[in-house]
């Protein structure tokens, strides 16, 4: 509950000192207020709320891609700060505005060109990436990435430079991230040392996206703590391998052609772990929370739009806020200002 008018002013209830915020992915997202986001999600674990955070595929990406600057050059990742495109801009701008003002603010960054040899991948890459990426990605999702790249660059430099965001700025900026969330001692380093890939409780298995019959086998053989524990293995070991792989795929498939299948053999595995429903995100629902029936495995698909600069974008009007309510005998509330009434899933009605 808030207790007063301050982000820092809330109290946990009784219910809240019992439960479990899972918060489920793209804490990274349009802005403009992540790092505001992030002290609230801070303030309720300091607060002794037990709090985990799911893995979403914006979080990664940023991850991966301020990672990859300074890095051995590397065809396979070079391009992954530009491959996050457009939607990193109001976060780097936050950061600027909030850490990097003052005339020596850029005292020690390269010049311009410097700085954009740092951030984008060099011209070999559009040659290079397709011999290094062939075996493990089909000529047509090759091409795909390829054009995609080219169209974010052309995106990132328009919206740098709505934002006055120089290429100084710019790295200045994702120095600072990295100084932020990688070093131990900064201030959001708490971050990725809380985010899991998946979550378990009873039949409900919690994700940002969803699964493949390579994870559904995964998961049937290994059970779901095997995910996570490989999750931040191959995170830090491999990024092409992870995010171009089936893991990725947890937080990124939204069961398009082009994405990793899950077929009625895959659901029949997951139900022989034990697992009848998956509860994420990812889907971008306009209207609350919904619940949809894949290849027979139940789905609570939890998204809705919360960040000011996405609901400007498609429409929707005021701000944007949601819950979704777990109770341990299995009623699911779906809670969203973007819906007139609290939907209800009793599984014993």
């Amino acid at each position: 509950r808030k207790s007063g008018i301050y982000d820092t002013d809330i109290r946990l209830t009784g219910a809240g000192r019992k439960g479990l915020f899972l918060i489920g992915g793209d804490c990274f997202d349009k802005g403009p207020s992540t790092m505001r986001l992030l002290r609230v999600i801070q303030t309720l674990i300091r607060k002794g709320a037990k709090v985990m955070i799911l893995a979403g595929n914006h979080d990664i990406r940023m991850l991966l891609g301020i990672r990859s600057i300074g890095m051995d050059p590397d065809p396979r990742t070079d391009h992954f700060f530009i491959r996050m495109g457009p939607k990193m801009v109001p976060f780097l701008k936050e950061i600027s505005d909030q850490y990097l003002q003052g005339k020596d603010a850029l005292r020690d960054v390269p010049d311009s060109r410097a700085c954009r040899r740092l951030l984008y991948p060099p011209k070999s890459w559009f040659r290079e990436f397709p011999q290094h990426a062939a075996w493990a990605m089909p000529d047509s999702t090759i091409r795909k990435e390829m054009h995609r790249l080219e169209r974010k660059i052309e995106q990132f430099d328009e919206e740098c430079r709505k934002a006055g965001l120089s290429p100084r700025k710019v790295y200045a900026a994702a120095m600072k991230w990295q100084q932020l969330f990688l070093h131990p001692k900064g201030e959001f380093s708490w971050f990725y040392k809380h985010m899991r890939l998946c979550h378990r409780t009873g039949s409900l298995l919690f994700l940002h996206a969803g699964v493949d019959d390579r994870i559904a086998g995964i998961l049937n053989r290994k059970g779901w703590k095997h995910l996570n524990r490989k999750f931040h293995k191959l995170l830090f070991d491999d990024p092409f391998d992870f995010y171009y792989g089936p893991f990725a795929n947890i937080m990124r498939t939204k069961y398009r052609n082009e994405d990793m299948p899950l077929t009625r053999s895959g659901v029949r595995q997951i139900h022989a772990a034990g697992i009848r429903v998956l509860v994420h995100g990812h889907r971008n629902l306009l209207h609350g929370q919904r619940l949809m029936l894949r290849k027979g495995l139940l789905n609570v698909e939890c998204d809705t739009t919360m960040n000011r600069n996405s609901r400007k974008k498609e429409g929707l009007k005021g701000p944007g806020a949601a819950v979704t309510i777990i109770r341990p005998e299995g009623c699911i509330l779906g809670i969203s200002t973007d819906y007139p009434y609290i939907k209800v899933f009793d599984p014993l009605a």
